[in-house]
């Protein structure tokens, strides 16, 4: 089922969603195709770790599977559950190639449940050595900090993902998020200097073509300046 996911397709899923929104549950959904695709392209030839990939398979397929289902719903609930047999095959996997992208998944789908703390705990672990993807394992820290109403701490983390693999796609993404974080906490000076940067450097990115960031920094500058 994966290898049919491309980053055309990625991109091209982001680009119809015209309701962007910050939401980490909905965030996760897409950087999850990324990740899959990403991370059959790096590892699937590496046959030392056939075993670790075949542990979360069932749970991988049944994700995938409801990937476009943005309900917040308890995945427990389902007649197979994904956070179970995830947990599995993290302890059995640990430290290779299926146990770190499991505890992705696990990530996700404890997102899914509202489960930000645990989820940020399992991502800070994750060790791959693709940039690409560690700027998405950064951005979703960063979603869980923000969904904690940690505001400070996810425009950090946002930064910090944005410039981990600079590219045309998740770095204004990333900029974008850190920006509206920054509006929360007034800090509206620091986010109109991003969606500045966003309009300069990535003029072409489906952020900046998607959303009008001079509405964006016309918003912020007629806020009080922090």
């Amino acid at each position: 089922m994966t290898e049919n996911f491309s980053f055309d397709d990625i991109k091209q899923k982001f680009k119809s969603n015209k309701l962007f929104r910050i939401s980490s549950i909905v965030v996760s959904t897409l950087l999850l195709a990324a990740i899959l695709f990403l991370g059959y392209r790096q590892f699937i030839w590496k046959p030392d770790n056939e075993k670790s990939k075949e542990s979360y398979g069932v749970a991988l397929n049944y994700i995938v599977k409801n990937q476009n289902n943005n309900n917040v719903s308890d995945t427990t609930a389902s007649p197979i559950d994904p956070i179970k047999k995830l947990q599995s095959a993290v302890k059995k996997y640990d430290g290779k190639i299926g146990g770190e992208i499991s505890k992705y998944l696990l990530a996700t789908q404890y997102m899914r449940n509202n489960k930000f703390k645990e989820a940020k705990v399992l991502l800070e672990d994750v060790s791959v050595d693709d940039t690409y993807m560690s700027a998405m394992i950064v951005g979703l820290q960063g979603d869980c900090e923000s969904e904690m109403k940690n505001y400070a701490g996810a425009i950090e983390l946002y930064k910090e993902a944005a410039e981990i693999n600079d590219n045309n796609f998740t770095s204004p993404m990333y900029l974008f998020k850190a920006g509206l974080n920054a509006e929360k906490i007034n800090k509206n000076k620091e986010a109109t200097k991003l969606y500045e940067e966003i309009a300069f450097h990535y003029p072409s990115s489906i952020i900046a073509k998607q959303k009008n960031m001079e509405k964006y920094k016309a918003r912020s500058k007629n806020k009080k300046l922090n």
